[in-house]
C-alpha cells in the first residue's frame, strides 16, 4: 500500500515554472486519444523575443486559471530542436499541442506525426503548413501590414523611397506581413531594399546600417516586428539620418520609441491573448468540443497619439 501511494503521489507531483501549473509526465508515446493524460504542451518558437514571452505568459495565466497542466518548451528559433521538443512532448503523453513554428515548412513533419499519435494541434502566431490541424489562432498580419505602410504613406506621401526588412523566412507571419507590406508599397511607394533580419534586434541594426550605405535617400522602413525596427531605430540615430520607422508587435520597447519620437508606429498585437484563448480551445478540444478551424485576434495602429 505504501509503494502504491508513493506511486500515486509521484504521477501527481506538479512543478510551478513562471506561474503555470506545469506537470512531467513520464508516459511513453503511442497512447490513443482516449488515454491522453489532458496536459497540454506549448512549443513556442524563441523566448529571446519579448511577444512571444508575453504570449507564453497568456497561455500560462490561462493554464492556472483553468486549472489545466501546461509545459512550455522554447526552441531557441532552432527548427531542429524544435521538432525534437515536439517529439519529446507528444513521449509526454499532452493530449493538446500549441505550437509557434519556427519554420511553418519544417514542423509539418513532428505536427502530423503527432496528429497520427491522437494529439489536437493548434497553432499560434504562425500556421503550420501541409497538415490540416485543429485550429490556427493569430492576428491578421496582412491587415496588420497593411495598416503600418499606409501610416507611411500617410505621413510622408507617395512615392518615397522605402526598405524593407523582412522576418525569418519560411515563418507565416514573415510572409503575411510581407505581403500586406507590398499590397501598398507595391502601387504607392518605391521599394528599394528588402532583406531579412530574421525577427532580430542586432541582425536588423545591421541590415539597415548596411541598406543605408547602398540608398542614401531612404525616408522609412517598415520592420515585419519590432526588434527589427528598433535595430533599424539604433542603425538610423548611428547615421544621424531622419527616417520614419514603423515595427510591427507595439512591444514595450517599442512603444516606449515611439512615445520618445524615435519610432513612428508599430502595429499593436495582444500575445497575451492569443496564449489565453489558444489554452481555453485546448481545454474545449480536450473535453470533446468542437472549435473553430480559424480565430483571428484583431490588430491596432499605434502611434505618438495613442500609444
Amino acid at each position: 500500500m505504501k509503494k502504491f501511494i508513493a506511486f500515486v503521489l509521484s504521477a501527481l507531483t506538479v512543478f510551478t515554472m513562471s506561474g503555470c501549473m506545469v506537470t512531467i509526465d513520464g508516459e511513453g508515446s503511442g497512447s490513443s486519444a482516449s488515454e491522453k493524460s489532458g496536459a497540454i504542451g506549448l512549443s513556442i518558437s524563441t523566448q529571446n523575443n519579448p511577444f512571444f514571452v508575453t504570449l507564453a505568459e497568456g497561455a500560462e495565466k490561462a493554464a492556472q486559471d483553468l486549472g489545466v497542466s501546461l509545459t512550455v518548451v522554447d526552441a531557441g528559433d532552432d527548427v531542429t530542436k524544435q521538432v525534437s521538443d515536439i517529439e519529446d512532448l507528444v513521449s509526454k503523453n499532452i493530449s493538446v499541442l500549441i505550437v509557434n513554428p519556427v519554420d511553418s515548412d519544417a514542423v509539418t513533419g513532428a505536427v502530423q506525426a503527432a496528429m497520427d499519435q491522437g494529439v489536437k494541434v493548434i497553432s499560434v502566431d504562425r500556421a503550420v503548413n501541409g497538415v490540416d490541424i485543429d485550429c490556427q489562432i493569430a492576428s491578421d498580419n496582412v491587415a496588420g501590414a497593411e495598416l503600418a505602410t499606409q501610416y507611411i504613406v500617410d505621413t510622408l506621401g507617395e512615392g518615397i523611397e522605402v526598405a524593407e526588412l523582412q522576418g525569418t523566412p519560411g515563418a507565416s507571419a514573415a510572409i503575411d506581413r510581407g505581403e500586406g507590406f507590398h499590397n501598398i508599397a507595391d502601387e504607392k511607394l518605391n521599394v528599394v531594399a528588402s532583406q531579412t533580419a530574421n525577427f532580430d534586434r542586432t541582425e536588423g541594426m545591421t541590415v539597415m546600417e548596411n541598406m543605408l550605405q547602398s540608398n542614401g535617400n531612404i525616408k522609412a522602413v517598415f520592420a515585419a516586428n519590432d526588434e527589427m525596427a528598433l535595430g533599424a531605430v539604433e542603425a538610423v540615430a548611428g547615421a544621424g539620418k531622419d527616417i520614419l520607422v514603423v515595427g510591427f508587435d507595439a512591444t514595450d520597447d517599442a512603444i516606449a520609441a515611439i512615445k520618445a519620437g524615435r519610432m513612428g508606429a508599430t502595429i499593436a498585437q495582444q500575445p497575451d491573448l492569443i496564449g489565453q484563448t489558444a489554452v481555453e480551445n485546448a481545454v474545449k478540444l480536450i473535453n470533446g468540443e468542437t472549435i473553430e478551424k480559424s480565430i483571428p485576434v484583431e490588430v491596432t495602429l499605434i502611434t505618438k497619439d495613442n500609444a
